[in-house]
């Protein structure tokens, strides 16, 4: 059972109580990439970076000291719509964590020298990413779907735009957007639900909460494409996909249930098994499907050899167009939902994974459901659900295609 806690100020608190020395925590903030624009685009992964940069009350080395001093673990990540700091400590390290958590998100100084040293690595870290094809083709898939619109472009965004940042527009961006009333504290550990919530109290509580400059009215379209791009690539990188179900559409549970079907991580997914075991023709076939607040995104990617491109996608519409026309047995429906279940079980039993996990839901649902309710989700479906689905968006007219070779 899961325990919950608002404060006066909006900021949200739930706790996973597990028997472990060990806690996992963090912030989870309804703020991310599809937030800014123009000269701005890619400022929230800069700010989750220059976070740990300096406070009113602490230098960088102090920040990685607090933490890993204790023997403790201090992370963050950005991605289209949300933001994560999060840390792994003893429990007994908790305050230091929550302390930390508001300090750096409240009293952040962005110092103009540790700013400009982070432009160094963050402009590394975009060219090894456009150093390799089998992620940057996700990008640019994305950039061609929702062109015009917040979603489409990079989190990380130009070598241009992090160049101009400045402290004073970062602690701007920060104060108009990361207000506690988009923040949960999530933790998952041997806590006193009681002394979780002192401490939020009294390191949070004091933050006023203000109206968000994030905005999110602008509706994204998808558009449909084909495209190739000759990269002098050893392999071809294949990306096939579609407009998939947002976090709150009915269909969710169904589609994640066929995605898991189809590329799931099992080494028994129809894809792994029909395409890499039975003709050989990659190493890497997968799929995923992320879910936005207003739309998402189904992708099936691929590296196959050059001559096999061709093949490969026909191999792959294949086995969508066999997902809408032929309804799952009882018994491959049964075995598709025991092991997705399983997995769900096996990745929440890392308490890092089932504290982003139970973070996420309640800042998108202010309720996050149990294992059991899950579970019983997943059982309630049937194999006309995932049928319906598939012949929803799985039509010809609705796959897009990005190929660099």
């Amino acid at each position: 059972m899961y325990e919950y806690h608002t404060l006066t100020n909006g900021l949200k608190i739930i706790l996973s109580h597990t028997p472990s020395r060990v806690v996992y925590s963090g912030v989870y903030i309804n703020v991310g990439s599809r937030d800014e624009s123009g000269a701005d685009e890619g400022i929230a992964h800069f700010i989750e970076h220059s976070l740990f940069k300096g406070t009113t009350h602490r230098r960088a080395y102090h920040i990685l000291n607090r933490i890993d001093g204790v023997g403790g673990e201090l992370n963050a990540f950005t991605t289209k719509e949300e933001t994560c700091i999060y840390a792994t400590s003893l429990s007994e390290h908790l305050d230091r964590c929550i302390e930390l958590f508001a300090d750096i998100l409240f009293n952040s100084t962005f110092p103009a020298t540790e700013i400009e040293h982070e432009k160094d690595v963050v402009l590394e870290e975009i060219n090894g990413y456009n150093d390799s094809p089998s992620e940057l083709i996700y990008d640019q898939y994305e950039e061609l779907a929702y062109e015009g619109h917040p979603l489409a472009h990079n989190i990380l965004g130009s070598k241009r735009n992090v160049r101009r940042f400045t402290p004073q527009r970062l602690q701007q961006h920060l104060l108009q957007r990361y207000t506690p009333s988009r923040m949960v504290v999530s933790v998952v550990g041997d806590v006193d639900f009681g002394r979780l919530v002192r401490l939020c109290e009294r390191y949070f509580g004091c933050q006023p909460d203000h109206p968000s400059a994030v905005d999110r009215s602008q509706k994204p379209v998808f558009r449909h494409f084909e495209r190739h791009i000759h990269r002098r690539t050893h392999q071809a990188h294949l990306l096939l996909g579609c407009e998939a179900p947002d976090i709150y559409s009915r269909d969710k549970t169904a589609f994640t249930l066929l995605n898991n079907i189809l590329g799931g991580p099992a080494m028994n997914s129809r894809l792994g098994v029909a395409i890499r075991e039975r003709y050989g023709f990659c190493y890497t076939i997968e799929s995923q499907y992320v879910p936005f607040s207003d739309t998402g995104l189904f992708y099936i990617y691929a590296g196959v050899d050059l001559d096999a491109t061709e093949r490969a996608l026909h191999l792959v519409r294949n086995e969508l167009q066999r997902m809408a026309d032929t309804p799952l047995t009882p018994r491959q429906m049964l075995n598709a939902q025991r092991q997705f279940i399983g997995q769900m079980a096996i990745n929440n039993a890392g308490g890092g994974n089932e504290m982003q996990s139970i973070g996420k839901a309640y800042l998108c649902f202010d309720h996050v459901d149990t294992l059991e309710e899950m579970n019983a989700d997943i059982m309630s479906q049937t194999p006309a659900d995932l049928q319906r689905v598939a012949q929803a968006l799985f039509a010809d007219d609705k796959l897009s295609t990005l190929i660099y070779d």
